[in-house]
């Protein structure tokens, strides 16, 4: 693959990954990582910094993508920003321990425990029974950072912004409701991003992973001219995506949610290859 396909791989999966963010309250991870890690492979790079590399990159773009999010999010009164700020800063700390346990483990682990840990989360909301939320969710700080520092620890091994994982547990185990769950995970993305990013460009760093490559130029285990196609698209089509969602149904923005998880979860693991399936 030549450069300039990368790139309009790139920018055009920017534009799904900004509307997934509104409309979902994720990073987009479930899209931008098995894009990633099939352009870089496809040039050449090895799989175990190939899927570094998308991990640290991802978290990057999500930064500005929840940003975007949330402020859109906080205009239709959807964000609960003391929860937003408790578990992503609790996760963001997990997340920097997390990244620094996945610069030491091989793409033949990393792969399979993202795409393991999205099905997980999709088929949990598919076959949890939704709480009837009839007054409003406990405010308790303290059950939110026992919540968020694991999570980024999680979030962190398998290079995401934590929305994909979180979402399902304010829902089920922290009752909130789906729009409000939405709207919140975009605001403890910020935070958790940062703490991804962090860790994953020092350990790149740390393992030799700087300069030219041909992919263009890594900075650690994030790659700038990615960031670039993607973040440029994604950012406003997240405003695009935060309308959508305040215009469906509860229960039809827990299906779409469902859906995309299960299937790029699956996607990662590597059933459809399995099966030889082209999807």
């Amino acid at each position: 693959m030549d450069m300039l396909t990368a790139i309009i791989v790139l920018v055009i999966t920017g534009i799904g990954v900004g509307f997934a963010s509104g409309l979902l309250g994720v990073g987009g991870c479930f899209i931008m990582i098995p894009v990633q890690y099939w352009i870089y492979t496809a040039m050449g790079i090895s799989p175990d910094i190939a899927i570094k590399v998308a991990f640290g990159t991802n978290l990057f773009v999500v930064l500005p993508t929840a940003l975007s999010g949330a402020y859109g999010h906080t205009k239709k009164g959807a964000v609960r920003w003391k929860a937003g700020v408790v578990l992503g800063v609790t996760g963001a700390v997990g997340a920097i321990i997390g990244s620094t346990i996945a610069a030491h483990l091989p793409a033949s682990i990393l792969t399979p425990a993202f795409g393991l840990a999205i099905l997980a989360g999709g088929v949990r909301m598919l076959t949890a029974k939704p709480p009837k939320i009839e007054e409003e969710p406990e405010d308790n700080p303290w059950v939110w950072a026992v919540w968020g520092f694991p999570l980024g620890i999680v979030t962190g091994i398998i290079g995401i912004g934590g929305g994909v994982l979180m979402v399902p547990v304010m829902v089920l185990a922290l009752r909130f409701k789906m729009h409000e769950a939405v709207g919140t995970s975009t605001a403890l993305m910020i935070f958790t991003s940062i703490g991804g990013l962090l860790g994953y460009i020092y350990n790149g760093i740390s393992a030799g992973i700087f300069g030219a490559y041909p992919i263009g130029h890594l900075i650690g285990y994030v790659n700038p001219e990615s960031w670039l196609a993607l973040a440029s698209t994604s950012v406003l089509m997240a405003q695009v995506g935060v309308r959508t969602a305040h215009r469906l149904p509860a229960k039809q923005l827990r299906y779409v949610f469902i859906a995309v998880m299960i299937y790029m979860g699956l996607k990662m693991i590597g059933v459809f290859g399995w099966l030889g399936l082209p999807i």
